[in-house]
């Protein structure tokens, strides 16, 4: 048959063909009933609370100790399982962890014994090591491993902790009893001997009592002043603790005061960003955006007027290149008129140059009359036997132009009046 477990649990099966018996943590086995047997053992943790009620430290203080501690049966080494099947096989969870438990509360107890109240209170760390340090190598020889151990609470029923601070003055106080006791024995002496001389030795006996009640009063009143003085200390130290405790809680507060107004200061910081952000992006941008609209727009009118310009420029040269192109037609024209010209004057000589002044005859009128046309006001004398107003001025023209064959004869030796055309017959 097939026998199986969880990962908490292990299995020994013995009997036949099984030894020695074989442990199996967590897993599966086949056992041959009739001639083999198979046990299970618990590999739960453990959780135990040892308590160590009124042991005696070093010093003799009776204290009470309760720690907590955490174990469990180690499956996973065969050693400690094997020696754990040997001292456990059989056993509950509950009787296992009664016998870890009185193992450790008798380490517990030994590591008390050897150390004092002070440094079991201040040092916890260090006593729970020293426990965990000696009963793990005990358990370990048991198959029981010590997962982790605690101190969960110190306390003692004389209130020694809670005089801690004030031994000095439960040493006065041990002190006063122990004198008392010593007083009453020896009054208990004297007190016999008066009995036994009472007859013979009363007046001694009484001075003795005497000098006894002196030496307890003297005692007493030393004790007294003792006790007062270590009452003072003890008051004087109680209010420097209280000095000290109410200097460190306004440190403290001084600390958080230090400590808000770090953080106003960082919330101002981050509001200085916060707003410097917002005007960024309030003022900046935006006014970065316009610039960079207004650069745009200055590049594309720039462009434009690159453009408009090369266009002007472009017409102006097409413009000029027609120009050019006419001034050189109408050259070419004027020239081959020239040139005809020049070809009719080389044949017709006289006739021509008689054609030309005519043409230029209507110009010299012009030129003639030009100043008396530009005169604005003109004021004429007639002696009575000529024409006067308008008549007379055409015929003054006229008379000029009728002296212009004469003088162009005498300039270019042409008589207009004889040169005939060339069309005419002789």
């Amino acid at each position: 048959m097939f026998y199986t477990c969880g990962p908490n649990e292990a299995m020994v099966v013995s009997g036949c063909l099984r030894s020695p018996p074989v442990m199996i943590a967590g897993g599966r086995v086949f056992v041959l009933p009739c001639f083999q047997k198979i046990q299970r053992i618990s590999l739960n943790i453990l959780t135990l609370s040892v308590k160590s009620e009124k042991v005696y430290t070093r010093r003799g203080v009776p204290i009470s100790v309760t720690g907590i501690a955490q174990m469990k049966i180690q499956g996973q080494n065969k050693e400690m399982l094997a020696a754990a099947c040997q001292m456990f096989m059989g056993k509950s969870e509950g009787e296992i962890a009664q016998i870890a438990l009185e193992t450790l509360e008798g380490h517990q107890r030994a590591i008390i014994a050897h150390l004092t109240v002070e440094e079991i209170y201040r040092d916890r760390k260090k006593f729970s090591e020293e426990v965990f340090k000696v009963a793990s190598s005990d358990l370990f020889n048991m198959g029981i491993s010590v997962v982790s151990y605690t101190l969960k609470d110190v306390h003692d029923d004389q209130d020694y902790l809670h005089s801690l601070g004030k031994s000095r003055t439960a040493q006065v106080q041990k002190d006063a009893r122990i004198g008392e006791a010593q007083f009453k024995r020896d009054a208990v002496i004297r007190e016999a001997h008066a009995k036994q001389e009472k007859i013979s030795a009363q007046h001694v006996n009484e001075i003795q009592m005497a000098m006894a009640q002196r030496d307890y009063e003297l005692k007493k009143a030393s004790y007294d002043i003792e006790v007062n003085t270590k009452k003072a200390e003890s008051e004087m130290a109680y209010q420097l603790q209280v000095a000290k405790t109410k200097q460190l809680i306004e440190e403290e507060k001084m600390q958080v005061q230090v400590v808000e107004r770090s953080q106003q200061i960082m919330l101002q910081q981050q509001e200085i960003t916060r707003k410097e952000k917002e005007l960024e992006a309030k003022v900046k941008k935006p006014a970065e955006a316009t610039r960079y609209q207004i650069e745009k727009l200055a590049e594309a009118q720039r462009a434009q007027l690159i453009m408009e310009a090369e266009a002007e420029a472009e017409s102006i040269r097409i413009k000029g290149d027609a120009e050019a192109f006419a001034v050189e037609a109408k050259g070419r024209a004027e020239a081959e008129q020239m040139a005809k010209k020049a070809e009719a004057f080389q044949q017709y000589k006289e006739g021509a140059m008689v054609d030309m002044l005519l043409e230029q005859l209507p110009l010299m009128a012009e030129e003639i009359s030009r100043p008396l046309a530009q005169a604005q006001k003109i004021t004429m004398i007639s002696s009575g036997g000529t024409e006067v107003g308008a008549a007379k001025l055409t015929g003054e023209v006229l008379d000029i132009m009728t002296r212009l064959p004469a003088t162009v004869e005498k300039l270019t030796g042409v008589n207009i009046s004889q040169v005939r055309q060339p069309n005419q017959r002789c």
